[in-house]
């Protein structure tokens, strides 16, 4: 009888440790199938974060997404004292060089962007990713014309086609074709109208893209609140951006910044340029001061 008890607990402990070790080695192979769930909801996850970017690019800054006007935000928006806008990733909206009207007053109106000159026919670009908002037409205007809102915040609005060929709500690639030079609207003489504008606000395209010579001027633009139409404008408001002295100081401060790799740019030049070391450099980008750097590559600068 004893010994028949015995064995009854004895078989009743082994039933238990196995239960316990195949619970265990359950676990264990569990553990893997987790971290890869883990890692299949993170990129579920990115993929709908881009996904959300591509139906409302720069849907942090602005307060709508509306298809009705061009200048759809008045007070409704907040504007920061400064932001920092990367332009790497551009095309020129067009191959013209020749500008014949400049961003500013002109014939007792504001013209709030500038006048390339472009023949009927020619092929408009989109100078940045981003969603058309709008595809128009207005006769005493901008005749027809296209609005777009660009990944990196900025819109830019192309006036005076001869056609839009694209449509509202569509996601474009930069130096996708939008459309074809014209002289619609308020014009006299074929020419492309190019606005630049920031939660509503203009910027001078000069101070952005250099037409002449088919290029960006720098690899970021420093947008500071109402300092963006004329150069003294500017000029001014930078200086006190470096000084210390604006509420747009601490903003810039923080703003990251990139550069995009040129001829003959060297980790030195880009470390000079913008005031890092090239150890910091290094560091933030994951390469080592021996690395080759390759044209059109973008570095982390801040």
């Amino acid at each position: 009888m004893i010994l028949k008890c015995i064995r009854t607990v004895a078989m009743a402990a082994l039933a238990m440790v196995s239960i316990n070790v195949s619970g265990q080695d359950l676990l264990a192979r569990q553990a893997p199938i987790d971290r890869k769930l883990k890692a299949v909801d993170s990129l579920a996850l990115i993929r709908q974060i881009k996904a959300e970017q591509a139906v409302y690019p720069a849907y942090s800054l602005y307060p709508n997404w509306n298809n009705d006007r061009v200048h759809a935000y008045g007070g409704n928006v907040q504007v920061p004292d400064s932001f920092r806008i990367d332009l790497t990733g551009f095309c020129m909206p067009t191959t013209h060089t020749k500008i014949t009207s400049k961003c500013g007053p002109r014939w007792r109106r504001m013209h709030n962007g500038l006048d390339i000159k472009v023949y009927i026919g020619d092929t408009i670009r989109a100078a940045f990713d981003g969603r058309v908002r709008m595809v128009r037409y207005e006769r005493r205007g901008y005749g027809k014309y296209v609005v777009i809102r660009h990944d990196n915040g900025l819109e830019t609005i192309y006036g005076h086609l001869s056609k839009q060929i694209v449509a509202e709500d569509e996601y474009v690639k930069a130096g996708d074709p939008i459309g074809l030079g014209g002289n619609t609207g308020r014009s006299t003489g074929s020419h492309l109208h190019f606005e630049t504008r920031f939660l509503g606000e203009v910027i001078n395209p000069e101070f952005m893209f250099d037409f002449p010579n088919q290029d960006i001027v720098s690899d970021s633009y420093l947008f500071v609140r109402g300092a963006n139409r004329y150069a003294y404008q500017r000029t001014r408001a930078l200086a006190a951006v470096k000084s210390g002295k604006s509420g747009a100081a601490e903003a810039e401060k923080s703003a990251i910044r990139y550069h995009k790799i040129r001829k003959g740019d060297t980790l030195g030049r880009i470390s000079r340029l913008y005031h890092v070391s090239i150890d910091r450099l290094c560091q933030i980008n994951g390469i080592k001061r021996t690395t080759t750097l390759r044209i059109g590559q973008v570095l982390r600068c801040s």
